[in-house]
């Protein structure tokens, strides 16, 4: 029988979840064995778990789990973990080169375990079967947005948090442009035909901003790509990974630029593979914005956790996309599951 543990996410302002109540009683259903750990900041409610039948357990006890349990979670493990046993499915970030990337690959040949990282759950075309995409797109320009009015408030940004739905993020960024009393900016967006594109789009609409759509034909000749300084915001949603073009150098801010405010919605800033040079760390929820150059002022935007601010709306579109995948679990040496071990295999 598969069993599949549910951990707490342990990661601060991380309300998100892979997985709803509708979809455990459907993996019960299916013969599955579903165990699920409370947590004190998960937006969807243990009780209703607990009705749909799974079988609830302490925040942590992931650790102690019997060795043939799948966990399940989606941010990155605490570090204090050790060595790893179990099989995992989560965003590890850690096949492009990421430092921390290189200490969980080591965590999990000490232990003998296996990572089956969601980023790289690919169908037979490599297309992502689930992805937090459109939300992390949706989320990260009303961010951006925000970052441009602060600055036009002859302020930086302030501290964020989440939004009970979309409408009221909406709603917000759009008196804050309000008050921020001038033209509305310019954004360019590159990988505009991906989720993450859609969704930032779709945000920039909502809101009456002007959006400059790229994708790959646009980029294919490889750049430079001198158009990004020409408008106010430049929302980057390409993932990195090799062959990605550079599309804003380190010197980018010392060029006569209209550019204010980077999002780097895709944010992977030490990846060695990042098309966004000029910043190296990523931002918070308490400090969303790193500014990288005075006068004019360019701030950058880069939460790894975008969609976690509208956690409901996300989780429930992201569990959707996964519940099929999930269900082929006691097949997990076949499909979409062999083909992301055997990435990990490979960067290990």
């Amino acid at each position: 029988m598969m069993h599949l543990w549910v951990r707490a996410e342990e990661r601060a302002n991380e309300r998100r979840v892979g997985i709803t109540p509708q979809g455990v009683a459907r993996l019960l259903a299916e013969g599955m064995e579903v165990t699920v750990e409370e947590s004190p900041t998960r937006v969807l409610p243990i009780d209703a778990y607990r009705r749909a039948g799974a079988q609830i357990a302490s925040s942590g006890a992931w650790r102690n789990a019997p060795d043939d349990a799948v966990i399940f979670g989606l941010k990155e493990l605490p570090a204090d973990t050790g060595p790893l046993r179990h099989r995992h499915i989560l965003f590890g970030h850690a096949f492009k080169g990421q430092p921390d990337g290189q200490d969980l690959l080591a965590r999990f040949k000490a232990g003998g375990g296996a990572l089956y990282d969601l980023e790289y759950l690919v169908d037979e075309t490599q297309r992502r079967v689930a992805a937090f995409g459109y939300w992390a797109g949706f989320v990260g320009a009303a961010l951006s947005t925000a970052a441009w009015a602060a600055q036009h408030r002859g302020a930086s940004m302030a501290a964020v948090t989440t939004w009970p739905d979309q409408a009221a993020l909406v709603a917000d960024i759009k008196a804050q442009l309000g008050e921020a009393g001038a033209p509305p900016p310019t954004a360019l967006i590159i990988g505009a035909l991906g989720r993450t594109g859609t969704g930032a789009a779709a945000f920039l609409r909502e809101i009456g901003v002007t959006a400059i759509p790229w994708d790959m034909a646009e980029t294919a000749h490889g750049g430079p790509f001198p158009e990004v300084l020409s408008h106010n915001i430049f929302l980057n949603c390409i993932l990195a990974m090799e062959g990605v073009p550079v599309f804003v150098p380190a010197d980018a801010a010392e060029h006569p630029r209209a550019l204010r405010v980077i999002g780097d919605i895709a944010c992977d800033p030490d990846s060695d593979f990042s098309p966004v040079k000029v910043y190296d760390r990523v931002t918070t929820w308490a400090e969303p914005t790193l500014r990288v150059a005075e006068n004019p002022p360019l701030d950058v935007m880069a939460i790894d956790n975008l969609p976690s601010l509208l956690p409901l709306e996300s989780s429930e579109d992201f569990a959707a996309q996964l519940l099929p995948h999930l269900l082929t679990l006691p097949q997990i040496d076949t499909g979409i599951w062999a083909r992301a071990h055997e990435t990990f295999r490979q960067a290990l």
